[in-house]
């Protein structure tokens, strides 16, 4: 999705800078790319280049927990069980600066089970503008697929639904509506 949203916002003329994470995808041949392997990469690319942003769409978080240590070299397999420590990554979304925050912000919400509720408390928490969420609970949409189906949900208006249909659709409908809210936003502040 991440791609799709870089792709539309280069086709409408936007300047992109994408940061992401290792994927089979080819980077886009415009814009500028950014490579990044961990999430402390990632934290760090995006505290870097935000500063810069009109608009941050932080469509992909990283995974939520990371291994407690590292191993050097492969761990050879022994009997009996296992055990993997994991602690938290760093939650980028909530550590960017609320106070005159000049860029809109939107976050993703990739749910299982309660999309409404999971969307709308995230969209608090983490001080977003805008969350798009959508429902990866099934095999055919979201998530390792051509095709979504999102709602986008804001503080103000009522959930925006947005049909099940090729990546590249939804992200050209994704940000024509994101960019009319930014502009009222920005009309309100006037």
């Amino acid at each position: 999705m991440g791609y799709a949203l870089a792709a539309a916002a280069l086709e409408a003329g936007h300047d992109v800078t994408l940061i992401s994470g290792p994927t089979a995808l080819a980077a886009p041949r415009f814009g500028m790319f950014v490579r990044v392997s961990t999430s402390d990469e990632m934290y760090d690319a995006v505290h870097r280049h935000v500063r810069d942003c009109d608009v941050l769409l932080m469509c992909a978080a990283v995974s939520d927990y990371k291994p407690k240590v590292f191993a050097s070299q492969k761990i050879e397999k022994h009997d009996g069980e296992f055990s993997l420590w994991l602690r938290p990554t760093r939650d980028i979304l909530a550590s960017l600066p609320n106070d005159d925050r000049a860029y809109f912000v939107v976050g993703f919400a990739a749910q299982t089970h309660d999309v409404e509720t999971h969307a709308r408390r995230k969209l608090l928490a983490k001080n977003c503008d805008v969350i798009v969420a959508n429902d990866v609970s099934g095999s055919d949409s979201g998530m390792e697929t051509d095709d979504n189906e999102v709602t986008i949900f804001s503080r103000d208006l009522e959930p925006h639904p947005i049909s099940r249909a090729p990546k590249m659709v939804i992200a050209r409908d994704i940000l024509k509506i994101v960019f009319d809210m930014r502009q009222k936003s920005l009309t309100k502040k006037t």
